[in-house]
């Protein structure tokens, strides 16, 4: 983990002097004013701890902060000033969000213990994050895996309709696009919350009660608030809650939120999902988009353009047929792709085909296997080895 440490003056003979008195306790560059600071960073960078003077001509100490801030959250941000104003406290301390606030001159000890402590502070930024991270990666994989098993059509839609969106995003800059991967993969999650009578209905198109359709409008605010108390997801959540709400303003949720008010991620969503729906329906791809287009103040203009530019072209080329082998349930690993549907011998779905087999589906398909037989052989994607 880099622990170097960037000091940012204007006065040469500063830089010099923090060189002699600090290079031998930790690593150490210079860079002389704050735009010279910022070229350091994109050049050099990271670096754990940034000090920097408070007086500097054009870019002066709090501006450079505050865009070390932006630029590079993690870092520990401290700064040295002669003129101890407590007005100048605040505001760097506001608009830098700094470590420590040091007066010149600074005794050499006093700030050598101040580096140290702030490397420590790096050290904790970054552990907390990737503890974070793990926890996020453990909790979206365990969600993952528990709607593969348990709902496996909604599973099999949901990868199919990420798989769209990714060609969309991959030419489209579209802020925190996996958070629009998320969620097309987590927003059919409160389908395992709802009466699996009422799902199965509502999929075969058969009249619902007046409670049941309530229910089926809520899903996308029953998944909201589940994946709203896992940190980090806040903007899945809020894109899963939007995902239906129409550009004009209409839908659900009803409130007053329309046209770019509406996240970018639950726009694009609302398009993808219908594109999907119709084309797995059997509308070629140019048959959709056109009724995408009639269906007006529904979708985002701009991005329904992007879409059917993507799609709306000439058919593309059928994809050569991939290669596949039989196998029996004890053949099964994890990482295998499923070419075809897996059932249990009284016709239960157990997994849809292009389903990757996980920890928990295998265990799965295993323990449906010895309860009730599961039917072989079982065809995965690629040869055998």
């Amino acid at each position: 983990m880099s622990e170097k440490i960037l000091f940012v003056d204007d006065d040469r003979n500063l830089l010099a002097a923090c060189e002699r008195n600090f290079r031998r306790l930790f690593p150490l560059e210079t860079a002389e004013g704050g735009e010279a600071g910022l070229a350091k960073i994109a050049e050099r960078g990271p670096f754990a701890v940034v000090v920097a003077d408070r007086q500097m001509p054009g870019m002066d100490g709090v501006q450079f902060l505050a865009e070390v801030r932006k630029r590079a959250p993690d870092t520990v941000r401290m700064m040295l000033t002669g003129n101890a104003d407590l007005e100048v406290a605040i505001k760097v301390v506001n608009e830098g969000n700094i470590f420590r606030f040091l007066t010149k001159p600074c005794p050499h000890e006093v700030l050598a213990k101040a580096i140290e402590d702030a490397r420590a502070q790096h050290r904790l930024i970054i552990a907390e994050r990737e503890l974070l991270n793990r926890t996020l990666s453990g909790s979206i994989k365990v969600l993952t895996d528990i709607l593969s098993s348990v709902d496996p059509k909604s599973f099999g839609r949901a990868e199919k309709l990420r798989s769209l969106i990714t060609e969309v995003t991959e030419r489209v800059p579209i802020e925190n696009a996996w958070e629009v991967h998320l969620a097309a993969m987590l927003g059919p999650v409160a389908y395992v919350t709802l009466p699996p009578e009422t799902v199965m209905k509502a999929r075969s198109a058969q009249p619902l009660s007046k409670a049941e359709e309530d229910l089926m409008i809520r899903v996308p605010e029953i998944a909201s608030r589940l994946l709203a108390h896992i940190p980090r997801l806040e903007g899945v959540a809020k894109i899963v809650r939007y995902q239906r709400k129409n550009f004009d303003g209409t839908g659900f949720p009803q409130d007053d939120v329309k046209g770019n008010d509406i996240p970018a991620g639950a726009r694009l969503l609302r398009i993808m999902a219908d594109f999907a729906e119709l084309t797995s329906a059997g509308n070629a791809a140019a048959a959709a988009l056109v009724q995408l287009a009639g269906r007006h103040g529904r979708y985002d203009p701009a991005l329904l353009a992007v879409v059917s530019a993507r799609f709306g072209g000439p058919p593309r080329a059928a994809e050569p047929a991939k290669a596949s082998t039989s196998l029996t349930v004890n053949d099964l690993k994890v990482g295998m792709v499923l070419a075809s549907d897996v059932y249990t011998k009284d016709g239960v779905l157990v997994l849809a085909a292009g389903h990757r087999i996980n920890e928990m589906t295998l265990e799965s398909i295993k323990n449906f296997n010895y309860v009730s037989g599961v039917k072989e052989p079982i065809v995965i994607e690629g040869a055998e080895k």
